[in-house]
């Protein structure tokens, strides 16, 4: 549904609930005016956005792309400061199918702009798992910095962490590989 079909909704719901408290009917006017608060609530966050989050969270992202998929133009459906999330989650859903399609999906998430650094520090740090695997080590360290000064709330230094050391194996493994001679 267009996200301006949900606020004409939502307008219509809460002027009916008005009429209602006017005209004596309290419960009912409470009532409509909490189901219209919850339709101007969808015009905010889409109910299929956040039940995707919801499956990606239980892991199991077959639900949650099935979720996805029902938001068909998602710059009609979601609100726009949803863009850039909607395009993370397809990013990280398809990341555990072919790592290397998800680049452009992470790439314009951070363009289109999320309000929370924490998403856009996974944004990064999923941008430098891609680089590492494109053996492209500038890259990978250019955006593990930046995900680390994104992630303000320190939710993800395990796995800053994780991929610097990741990063210090793959220095080891060139050297080995990289043909110093060894007697």
């Amino acid at each position: 549904m267009s996200n301006i079909v949900r606020l004409v909704i939502a307008c219509v719901v809460m002027g009916a609930a008005i009429a209602l408290c006017a005209f004596g009917f309290w419960g009912w006017g409470i009532l409509v005016l909490f189901l219209g608060g919850i339709v101007l609530l969808s015009f905010f966050f889409n109910e299929n956005m956040i039940i995707a989050q919801y499956f990606l969270r239980k892991e199991d992202s077959v639900k949650s792309e099935a979720w996805l998929l029902k938001i068909t133009d998602y710059e009609k459906q979601l609100y726009k400061t949803q863009h850039g999330y909607y395009n993370l989650l397809i990013g990280l859903i398809e990341s555990r199918k072919a790592p290397m399609k998800a680049e452009k999906y992470f790439k314009k998430a951070l363009s289109l702009g999320m309000k929370m650094s924490h998403n856009t520090a996974l944004a990064k740090l999923s941008l430098a798992g891609i680089a590492m695997a494109k053996r492209d080590k500038r890259e990978a360290t250019r955006l593990l910095s930046e995900a680390s000064k994104d992630d303000k709330n320190k939710l993800l230094t395990e796995q800053i962490k994780m991929m610097k050391g990741q990063m210090a194996q793959m220095d080891k493994q060139q050297v080995v590989r990289g043909g110093y001679r060894q007697f």
